[in-house]
């Protein structure tokens, strides 16, 4: 696919690190993360590599659901701090070079948002999906207005009304994408984009993307919704970037998005891909998604191929006009040290996610591996059905040793407490003092994929063994092997073949054959 958008230079090699504010850094003691003590952490970021940060949900906030229930678009949650300390750090972060995005939830309110109070009491107010009947699915009405609203998530997130793609004369409250509501909504979403990018942020991630518009076959409806904002971000803020939640890169770049991530979730077409390769669903009572086992496991029982077959396809189809994201974890589904996986298999599994053509987007802790954390208790909305916790995924950042990590001793319901109950559980400190540590390896990658652009987004790749050890050329020019199981593997080369060691842990080439010790990798120069 050629595009005739203008691009972003500075995305098409960027390091993404996505931060839970709750959880990141604490300044003021409050057992709460916030804006100050993520400024005070910007040294770490600089110094492992990152130059564009993702922040989730910090506006305003009940916290039903971890602050994608959002009662005030244009002001952070007090937690937090006041929008003068968000402006603080986006200023802070930018003389480190590093980029500010926040989380555009662009699909739902809090139904404590006045936006909703008023339409609860006005049967003229379109500004959220009502019927005039029970429906499946749909909420009573919390006020005097009579009928039910339509949720986009929990029950306390009411549907921002974009309108429905398809009419039905037996439902009549389905109003066109031109309707008086769905024009007023996509009106405040430009309104807030231009209120946060003018105050120095670099972009948003879309939360839920491919929500908006309603019984909308292909997405087609959405799809020009978002095209829409991007003509208009492209006029008005052209270096401003717009990640997607969708799960389908192909689909949202098509709309408009400069980028979208690969996903453990979203039905088996578009959750298989991320699954296949390092299934981080460990830790639920149960399997959730009862798949095959996936290629990042010590037993060796995976393949490849699942994932490569989804990435060459969406690559195809967004090859200069947009990118794919890999990331480790975020903060839905379990991390990548989860489970059965070990530290020692973190290294293989990094290896890949930043030698691979895609934005790696590292979630915080993952570059430490910290681990999924089972049998929390349900904290602010973070248990899904009975067998899903994200709470595991959203402990404290494990600054130092210690209980606590730095953080104070909070009431429960304030804090994801405890934090990994390993007495040798990872922090940044100890890490950052043995240069054999995961943090120095991820930084080491880091550094090696800015130092050679062809192990970055936009070089070739060429798969050479499918199989353990998974071997591929990127850009004709670096030879890269990782063996994420325990026993080790060996490929033929060609013969006479030569290669420079740039980054090796286990892995040997020598008279045309490459041998990778268990959990290895490599990454060389080719002569």
């Amino acid at each position: 696919m050629t595009s005739t958008r203008p691009g972003l230079d500075w995305l098409a090699d960027a390091v993404l690190y996505q931060i839970y504010p709750q959880t990141f850094a604490d300044s003021d003691g409050d057992g709460i993360g916030d804006f100050a003590g993520i400024a005070e952490h910007l040294d770490h970021l600089s110094w492992l590599g990152v130059d564009t940060v993702w922040l989730n949900p910090c506006f305003d906030s009940p916290f039903r659901d971890a602050g994608y229930d959002v009662t005030d678009y244009l002001a952070p949650a007090p937690r937090y701090g006041s929008t003068e300390d968000l402006v603080a750090l986006v200023e802070a972060a930018r003389r480190k070079g590093i980029r500010i995005l926040l989380d555009l939830v662009a699909g739902h309110t809090s139904d404590r948002h006045p936006w909703f109070l008023a339409a609860a009491e006005d049967p003229a107010d379109h500004r959220y999906i009502w019927s005039d009947r029970q429906v499946d699915g749909f909420v009573a009405s919390p006020g005097s207005r009579p009928g039910w609203y339509r949720p986009n998530f929990f029950e306390c997130q009411p549907a921002l009304n974009f309108g429905y793609a398809r009419g039905s004369s037996d439902e009549p409250w389905r109003q066109p994408v031109d309707a008086e509501g769905p024009r007023a909504n996509r009106a405040a979403l430009r309104d807030i984009m231009a209120h946060w990018l003018g105050l120095g942020l670099a972009g948003f991630r879309v939360d839920m993307a491919y929500s908006l518009v309603k019984d909308d076959p292909g997405k087609t409806e959405t799809g020009k919704l978002w095209t829409e904002l991007r003509d208009w971000l492209d006029r008005t803020h052209p270096q401003a970037a717009l990640f997607a939640e969708w799960g389908d890169p192909a689909a949202a770049v098509a709309a408009g998005f400069h980028a979208d991530f690969f996903l453990h979730f979203g039905g088996a077409d578009r959750g298989l891909p991320l699954r296949s390769l390092w299934n981080n669903n460990a830790g639920t009572v149960e399997d959730f998604w009862h798949q095959d086992p996936c290629y990042f496991e010590a037993e060796g029982r995976g393949t490849p191929q699942v994932f490569l077959d989804a990435w060459r396809s969406a690559a195809q189809l967004t090859e200069d006009s947009g990118h794919i994201a890999l990331p480790t974890a975020n903060h839905d589904f379990s991390r990548l040290a989860t489970g059965p996986r070990t530290a020692e298999q973190l290294a293989a599994a990094f290896a890949f996610q930043l030698t691979w053509p895609t934005l790696p987007a590292i979630y915080y802790g993952d570059e430490i591996g910290m681990r999924y954390v089972p049998g929390l208790p349900d904290v602010e909305g973070s248990v899904l059905g009975p067998s899903y916790n994200r709470a595991g995924s959203r402990t404290p950042m494990q600054w130092r040793p210690g209980p606590t990590a730095g953080f104070s001793s909070a009431p429960p319901e304030r804090l994801y407490l405890p934090v990994d109950p390993d007495p040798h559980r990872p922090d940044v400190l100890t890490q950052r003092a043995d240069p054999t540590s995961l943090l120095h390896t991820v930084r080491r990658l880091i550094a090696l994929r800015r130092a050679h652009p062809g192990l970055g987004a936009s070089g070739g790749v060429e798969v050479r063994h499918a199989g353990y050890p998974l071997v591929y050329t990127r850009a004709g020019r670096y030879l890269v092997a990782v063996n994420p199981r325990r026993e080790p593997g060996s490929v033929r080369l060609e013969a006479g073949v030569a290669v420079r060691p740039l980054d090796v842990q286990g892995v040997r080439v020598a008279d045309g054959e490459l041998r990778a010790d268990g959990f290895g990798y490599g990454v060389f120069e080719l002569r």
